[in-house]
């Protein structure tokens, strides 16, 4: 199984999930997120910020191609670096009532061009860590809302759990630059303190922009 990954301005998801389906997909999900600046000065003055729309699509390998091409095609009319496209593995995969299944079988993975680096911090801190990955030579991010999990032993109001809200930056780098990224989000002075974030990578397959 493939994850096909797709990140395009707000209501424009469906069109990606129209093409894709008439492909092969059986169906994708689609997130709201927030692109942020390619530049610190861009950042700075309040440029480059808009609403995005996160396409996640699980497909079989097989089918792969003919689905990252037909999302391609249909996009080929929008405007320059309208948005972009990446694929990595599913290692495992599991669909209601049925078991789980495990792609992963040991061998060691190519090497690819880009890596997709994922942080998931506290809220308010994606722009932190956009900053200081722009300064290791990241272009670009885009950030997903999320909340994290409570456990028993979390802090709790009128007898419920506060669960404080994530937010979750991806960014598509190249491969000669993550260990610089990484290293430039490790060493943030917001993310010193246990369980303020983590961060983590993975390979990307057949990454391109959409658009002209």
């Amino acid at each position: 199984m493939k994850l096909i990954t797709s990140i395009v301005p707000h209501d424009k998801g469906e069109k990606l999930t129209r093409a894709a389906m008439e492909s092969g997909c059986r169906g994708g999900t689609v997130l709201m997120g927030r692109g942020l600046a390619r530049s610190n000065l861009a950042a700075v003055l309040g440029l480059g910020e808009s609403t995005k729309d996160v396409i996640l699509m699980i497909v079989d390998e097989g089918a792969k191609d003919a689905v990252f091409n037909s999302i391609l095609k249909a996009t080929r009319k929008e405007r320059h670096l309208f948005g972009e496209m990446f694929v990595t593995d599913v290692c495992s995969f599991m669909r209601s009532g049925s078991d789980i299944r495990t792609e992963n079988d040991g061998t060691k993975a190519e090497k690819t061009m880009y890596e997709m680096i994922s942080v998931i911090v506290n809220k308010g801190y994606a722009d932190d860590v956009m900053a200081a990955a722009r300064s290791a030579g990241a272009g670009g991010g885009t950030v997903l809302s999320a909340r994290g999990t409570a456990r028993e032993n979390d802090e709790r109001f009128f007898g419920m759990h506060i669960v404080p809200e994530k937010e979750m930056l991806i960014m598509i780098v190249p491969s000669d630059k993550k260990e610089s990224v990484m290293a430039a989000i490790q060493n943030l002075k917001c993310l010193k303190e246990p369980g303020m974030g983590i961060a983590y990578s993975s390979g990307v397959e057949n990454f391109s922009p959409l658009g002209r």
